[in-house]
């Protein structure tokens, strides 16, 4: 297991900027899939952002609005929010795979590390 640790979540109102943080100090992030994904009240969870050695992944209601990034060193990924909508309120968790193991879908069944989740609220 890697222990993953989110950071960033909070409130901002519809059109503001959120920045999450995932950290680990066990691994190299560089070397895994690393994932963002939103859980919304009754929903089910939804990958929302993904990066790896192939690239990144959006889904189609945050393309323009989140960037996904991680840092030289592997230790953090992040999750830039801009344009923030009601809608994008949820409870967001990072993820890790390996990714020579991951299967190259930005769905929570192929993710097996998870961090605890932080609540981010989008309201005027």
């Amino acid at each position: 297991q890697v222990p993953l640790v989110e950071s960033g979540g909070g409130s901002a109102q519809p059109g503001g900027s959120l920045r999450l943080s995932c950290a680990t100090s066990a691994v190299d992030l560089g070397y895994y899939a690393v994932g963002w994904f939103r859980q919304a009240p009754g929903k089910e969870r939804e990958g929302i952002a993904c990066i790896s050695r192939s690239g990144t992944y959006y889904t189609d209601s945050v393309k323009g609005r989140f960037t996904i990034s991680r840092n030289n060193v592997g230790t953090t990924a992040s999750l830039e929010m801009n344009n923030l909508r009601p809608e994008d309120t949820g409870v967001y968790y990072c993820a890790a795979a390996f990714f020579t193991s991951w299967g190259g879908h930005c769905k929570a069944g192929y993710f097996g590390n998870w961090g605890q989740g932080t609540q981010v609220t989008v309201a005027s």
